[in-house]
């Protein structure tokens, strides 16, 4: 269902972060809803969560289990910090006398006795604690019991009844582990929520989860990354730009460079994204960072983001470049933080982007692009993420800076991906050979934000800082790596 449909106003939170948004305001009240996950998932974690978020709204709660034990679920709450008081536990399972073998039934099969009296002992709790919220773990249990499919639906029909005609909103939870994995309760239940987790071939594992089904209601579909943190699941909504397009007017910010400022035709354009892309070496991040300490410097808040370089060799160099971004960073100007590839999701990155912009960021950077790409490498969809990330950040007129490393010293075009999908303006970086010394070149291939010079510059870093010199005008063949004389100059230095 769409998310702009209309939507009932009696809706209960979750307690989860992030998991409302991802419901378009919560869960309907006095409704059945499932939550199905291999073990591992967090069921469990949500479950607790949603309860625990009742205790706060003043709600009487229970939790039935029909596998773990009080002290068992006790034991995920305090790994949480969690005081559960105000959760009432109550345990629905087998005793150690049915070990005994005088016991054990003869005549009638368990399921013909067993199913009657859980069925009872769920019913008297309920009674007992008259719950507004309520968890029931898990429905493998019943299912195994019921046995036929016949018997298992009708099981849960009759417990849905009984519980919507107390205003009692329930949580069932299914960790498929029963020896058929039908869709029954997915058909009566009013929403599904699914939980996956997938193993990578490095890192560690990844979490997402789906709205399978809302009766009535909108929700955000998709996959939604999540992660299982002390203090509960926290669900990273998938970004989607086109929920909040709007039109800002754009200004150009300079670089405070102004031989760059002239090369890229006065600056980038708010809502903008540039990839700087060259080999290594040749000055990206150090371009990147001069934007930062430019914007920094007006007073404007920026944000970088760091994939391969540590945050203290960034700071040092940009001192030794005459950037005091720790000045920056000391007014609460910049927001440098070092991403650890092998620990961060996709949704993830984005939720911490898009708080950045939340806190005030005007520009942001990320270094770099291939970073990015291998924090996750069986993501097939990863450039997509990234173009929704920067079309989001352009529609608030943030101006979004790319670091691209390519392959090679000398580099012969634009980077492999396809920078016209992800990139406004796309600045180079090249070495070139002359003179029995390597130096440095910069141009811009593209802007569509203002014209441009089509010119080659030279391109310096120093204690100076950053230094764009004369258009290289003496030489052709720049780009790759070992120019020529051109026929018109007998320069040999070009610059």
């Amino acid at each position: 269902m769409e998310k702009n449909q209309s939507i009932t106003p009696d809706l209960l939170s979750t307690g989860v972060p992030g998991l409302d948004n991802v419901l378009c305001g919560g869960l309907a009240a006095g409704r059945l809803y499932l939550v199905e996950g291999e073990p591992g998932t967090g069921k469990t974690t949500l479950a607790l969560q949603f309860l625990l978020e009742g205790v706060r709204q003043g709600d009487p709660t229970l939790y039935l289990t029909l596998a773990e034990t009080a002290a068992e679920l006790e034991g995920v709450a305090q790994s949480h910090g969690w005081d559960m008081d105000g959760v009432h536990i109550e345990e629905i399972i087998p005793d150690e006398k049915s070990l005994d073998p005088d016991q054990q039934y003869t005549i009638f099969h368990p399921s013909e006795i067993e199913l009657g009296a859980t069925t009872q002992r769920i019913l008297a709790a309920v009674d007992k604690y008259q719950p507004r919220r309520m968890v029931l773990d898990s429905l493998s249990e019943l299912q195994l019991l019921a046995e036929s499919p016949l018997r298992y639906r009708r099981q849960v029909l009759a417990l849905k009844q009984y519980l919507s005609s107390r205003n009692c909103t329930t949580i069932f939870l299914d960790d498929r582990s029963a020896l058929s994995t039908d869709l029954q309760v997915r058909s009566v239940a009013h929403a599904v929520l699914s939980l996956d987790q997938a193993e990578q071939a490095y890192g560690a594992e990844r979490r997402r989860l789906r709205v399978v089904k809302y009766r009535g209601m909108g929700f955000r579909g998709g996959a939604h990354d999540y992660r299982i943190l002390r203090g509960g699941l926290m669900v990273y909504p998938r970004l989607v730009a086109a929920e909040t397009r709007e039109t800002v007017p754009r200004q150009q910010l300079a670089s405070g460079v102004p031989e760059l400022d002239i090369l890229i035709g006065g600056g980038l354009e708010e809502g903008t994204s540039t990839l700087i892309t060259g080999p290594s070496g040749t000055g990206k991040s150090s371009l990147g960072a001069q934007f930062v300490h430019a914007a920094a410097q007006r007073g404007e808040r920026c944000a970088m983001f760091l994939y391969e370089e540590s945050r203290d060799n960034l700071l040092a160099r940009s001192e030794n470049l005459g950037m005091n971004l720790r000045a920056a960073i000391d007014k609460e100007l910049l927001w440098v933080q070092q991403i650890d590839p092998a620990e961060l999701a996709p949704g993830e990155f984005a939720d911490v982007v898009v708080k950045a912009v939340e806190r005030g960021a005007r520009v942001v950077v990320i270094d770099s692009l291939n970073g990015y790409l291998n924090a996750v490498p069986d993501e097939r969809f990863l450039i997509t993420y990234l173009h929704e990330l920067l079309t989001w950040l352009g529609q608030r007129g943030v101006v979004s800076i790319l670091v691209g490393v390519q392959q090679g010293l000398l580099g012969s075009g634009p980077n492999q991906i396809d920078a016209s999908y992800l990139a406004d303006n796309v600045v180079m970086l090249r070495y070139f050979e002359t003179a029995g010394e390597v130096r440095q070149a910069i141009s811009v291939f593209k802007k569509r934000g203002s014209a441009h010079e089509r010119t080659l510059r030279r391109f310096e870093l120093g204690a100076g800082g950053l230094k764009v010199g004369a258009v290289l005008n003496g030489f052709q063949g720049v780009l790759t790596g070992v120019p020529a004389l051109a026929p018109q100059h007998g320069d040999a230095n070009g610059a």
